[in-house]
């Protein structure tokens, strides 16, 4: 026969006045934790008491009820309910539902019923808020009802906005709340869905990895062109923001380039005709010029406009409260923050008044252009006064009137009205992707020629800082000319200071740290050369001979040429593969003699400048070789395009260096002579380490390179 199974019976509940209620000495609870009383109370006010008390009747020393009753669990409810009477927000007789308790230990329920309390999890919370921002309660309302900052509830309404599959797969821990925060980035779900595909497999699954993969087709608000046109105007415009409720964005990241492009594009050509009314005959518009994109044109010099008295008053009241400020707080370990943001306000001040304009010559604005673009703090900059070679002379017979073009341009019948000022507007040029996969397949040839450009600058620079080797590099070649027939057409130093160049224009190039460095020299010593050529002979007899020697080497560095050039049917009679090889054979002599290094020169393996420009096998090859075998199989399975971010991330610091850029051993020859100046003229003798002193024959120093 079986047993029956004993049924259990509830304790019984029943309203009790709340003067009849006690808070009873066996309540487990004694630290605060969580909702303030005072934060319960208001939740009581609103939606009125959600969970009964739990009481025990108090009975006298016999045994017998008194009618009283103590609360050994929901001390905090009482307390609220107390404080709602002496607020008198409350009746101290009204009814207060509540579980009466008989038998068992008044302190073991009191702990039970706290152990047994499960918090929500995240993501029911997030649901939750969602559905109160769905029935029609603000932001700011949904905050002041459950005690949390307005910002609190933006960031659970943007996760509760993250695709449903995601929020499936952090329901089973199948990803951090960390996680969750990243994806909330973008509202699109299948981009969401795709990234979490990719990263949950390749392992590379950080926050922040995520929010680079869901923004990697975004501008940041940080870009120039962002801060050029203002954020304002580019969302006026309809352009989408993605914001991080998270981590600090620096502003966001703009989902529409090619819209903020139009904008860029629009302002710079609306102040280019600005401009154009000064009479200058052509303007050229771009966000960025490329690096030397002033060569070979020649640059007025205008006259600085002179200061009128207003804004001499204004430089010395300035310099008097920088000076000032400055004795104020010359003890002082740290500045105050105002006075240190008003420190900066008049540094800039002053450099805003110093920068005067220029006034030229109506005769050279007619044949003159401007530069207009968008320096790399989101400023404008006009860069006025370059005169075309063709452009030196007006053409014989025609009149040419400023500001106006001396031959018909498109559009314009001969002997109409003259246009206004040409302006153009520069394009950027893109090459289609390759992804092929052999990988003994050669190095595209236009990526080959924007790392022989990092190179060639780079050398050059090196060479600028190398007098000895400078001299000897023009020496060899002069010798070369003088004695071998045909060998100048192969050297990497082209003599006569016919400055090359680069084809194409290499991402960065003009940034890099051996363009600053060149730029930087060139301007130092512009500035001690007199203005006149007829004094320059002069000028440089009163130079000592360590001036000479570095002044040679800087106008020397300007004649190399070390970048990669493709034969093709334009360049036939000049360019033989047999003469760029023995040009670039040079630059490896000329750059082991300099002791150039790339990767002290700044450059490192990015997306835009090689990783996303090669083959798969060859990105894998670059991470093999620097980090190896184990690194390269954790993105083999990968896209390209998420190879080569990763790849990118992974080769950062390492060293690694492509080929071309690679300082190449050609024998054994040209090691034992690496670094040998050989002897020196008079005027440069006192530059050379006795140490580094070389006892080699110079015409065995050619035969051997």
């Amino acid at each position: 026969m079986t047993k029956a199974v004993q049924k259990i019976t509830l304790s019984p509940s029943r309203d009790i006045p709340f003067n009849k209620l006690v808070l009873s000495q066996s309540n487990v609870r004694r630290v605060k934790a969580g909702v303030s009383i005072e934060q319960l109370a208001e939740s009581i006010a609103q939606r009125t008491l959600l969970q009964s008390l739990n009481v025990r009747a108090v009975v006298d020393a016999e045994g017998n009820e008194t009618g009283m009753f103590e609360v050994p669990a929901g001390g905090r409810r009482y307390r609220a309910l107390e404080l709602l009477v002496k607020q008198k927000r409350m009746a101290k007789t009204q009814a207060v539902p509540c579980v009466v308790r008989e038998g068992g230990i008044a302190e073991d329920d009191s702990l039970a019923e706290n152990d047994e309390r499960i918090g929500l999890h995240p993501l029911d919370q997030f649901r939750a808020f969602q559905t109160l921002s769905g029935s029609g309660m603000s932001e700011e309302e949904i905050a002041a009802r459950h005690f949390v900052a307005p910002a609190v509830v933006k960031q659970r309404l943007r996760l509760a906005s993250v695709s449903p599959k995601l929020h499936d797969v952090y329901a089973e821990d199948g990803m951090t709340l960390e996680q969750l925060m990243a994806f909330s980035v973008t509202a699109d779900h299948t981009r969401q869905e795709q990234i979490w595909e990719n990263v949950s497999r390749s392992g590379y699954d950080e926050p922040y990895q995520i929010r680079r993969m869901l923004t990697e087709n975004t501008v940041r608000a940080s870009d120039r062109r962002v801060q050029f046109i203002g954020l304002d105007v580019y969302q006026q415009a309809g352009g989408g923001v993605l914001r991080d409720l998270f981590e600090h964005d620096d502003g966001g990241w703009l989902q529409d380039v090619a819209l903020l492009d139009r904008l860029v594009t629009e302002k710079l050509k609306a102040e280019a005709e600005a401009i154009g009314a000064e009479g200058w005959k052509w303007i050229s518009v771009a966000v960025e010029f490329p690096y030397g994109h002033t060569t070979r044109l020649r640059e007025l010099e205008g006259q600085p406009v002179d200061l009128t008295s207003e804004e001499q008053a204004a430089i010395d009241a300035l310099n008097a409260e920088q000076a000032r400020l400055e004795a104020e707080y010359q003890d002082a370990d740290e500045l105050p923050e105002e006075i240190d943001q008003r420190l900066g306000a008049i540094e800039a001040a002053l450099l805003a008044l110093e920068d005067r304009p220029k006034t030229y010559d109506p005769a050279e604005i007619a044949r003159a252009g401007v530069f207009v673009s968008v320096d790399s703090e989101g400023r404008l900059s006009v860069d006025r006064g370059y005169v075309r070679p063709e452009d030196e002379a007006p053409a014989a017979g025609l009149d040419v009137e400023p500001g106006t073009h001396s031959l018909p341009t498109e559009g314009q019948e001969a002997g109409g009205p003259a246009p206004h000022t040409a302006i153009s507007v520069a394009g950027a040029t893109t090459e289609p992707e390759e992804d092929d996969e052999d990988p003994a397949r050669p190095l595209p040839d236009r990526l080959m020629i924007e790392l022989t450009a990092h190179r060639t600058l780079a050398l050059r620079d090196a060479l600028a800082e190398n007098p000895a080797i400078a001299f000897q590099a023009v020496l060899h070649n002069f010798v070369l000319t003088a004695f071998y027939r045909f060998a100048s057409s192969g050297s990497c130093l082209e003599i006569g200071l016919r400055t090359p160049t680069f084809p194409a224009q290499a991402p960065g190039l003009r940034e890099s740290v051996s363009a600053k460095a060149v730029e930087l020299r060139h301007e130092a010593w512009q500035a001690r050369l007199p203005k006149s050529e007829n004094d320059l002979w002069d000028a440089l007899t009163a130079l000592d001979g360590g001036a000479q020697a570095s002044l040679f080497a800087h106008c020397a560095s300007f004649a190399v040429n070390a970048v990669y050039e493709p034969a093709n049917r334009y360049n036939q009679g000049r360019v033989s593969a047999n003469g760029v090889r023995t040009r670039l054979d040079q630059a490896n002599v000329l750059a082991r003699a300099a002791g150039l290094d790339m990767v002290q020169a700044g450059w490192r393996p990015t997306v835009d400048n090689y990783l996303g420009r090669v083959t798969k096998p060859r990105i894998l090859e670059a991470v093999r070789e620097a980090k190896g075998e184990s690194s390269a199989q954790l993105i083999d399975h990968l896209k390209k395009a998420d190879m080569a971010k990763e790849a990118e991330r992974l080769l950062d610091g390492s060293g690694w260096l492509p080929e071309p850029l690679r300082l190449v051993d050609s024998g054994p020859s040209s090691v034992e002579t690496q670094g040998e100046a050989g002897p020196l003229p008079e005027f440069l003798a006192d530059e050379e380490d006795p140490e580094n002193a070389s006892d080699e024959d110079p015409q065995q120093l050619d035969a051997a390179e």
